[in-house]
């Protein structure tokens, strides 16, 4: 038996306006965007917002659905979106905050398993990584310079 270590690093912004100012005006998209999560059951509304190389910004919201797991994460929602509108475009950087309707959410909040597998897809077909910040509704950012940090042992389709 041997072990295994794996690093991973990220930075840690201690506000919003710390940001670089193309990600201070993602995240800010990303917050207005949380407002319209429908969340009728968790109460817990997530916002995503993508650049992608053409320049192009593109939202999504968390959508809940009685019928569980039918619903969909913001990350999905606007990742998907990205692929079905722009198929050829990268996504540079993804900026994601949540927040609870029950109480402050002061800790970020980074992209589920699921999300992150989707992510993950994106990132090997455009071949180049995908910057992730990530919040709560206030407090910390975090950033990631890669999906890799946050899923060490991806899986894709070299493994079908």
């Amino acid at each position: 038996m041997k072990d295994i270590t794996i690093t991973t690093q990220f930075s840690v912004f201690d506000s919003v306006q710390e940001l670089p100012l193309d990600v201070q005006n993602l995240m800010e998209q990303a917050v207005a965007i949380r407002k319209n999560a429908y969340a009728p059951y968790s109460k817990f509304r997530v916002g995503a917002a993508l650049l992608l190389d053409n320049g192009k910004i593109i939202l999504g919201s968390n959508q809940e659905n009685a019928a569980y797991p039918s619903g969909l994460c913001a990350e999905r929602v606007a990742v998907f979106q990205a692929g079905a509108l722009y198929p050829e475009a990268k996504i540079l950087k993804m900026a994601i905050t949540a927040a609870s309707d029950s109480n402050q959410t002061v800790a970020p909040i980074p992209p589920c398993g699921s999300c992150r597998q989707s992510i993950a897809e994106y990132e090997i077909k455009q071949d180049s990584p995908i910057e992730i910040y990530f919040m709560g509704e206030i407090g910390i950012i975090y950033q990631s310079a890669s999906l890799k940090n946050l899923l060490p042992f991806m899986f894709d389709k070299k493994f079908l």
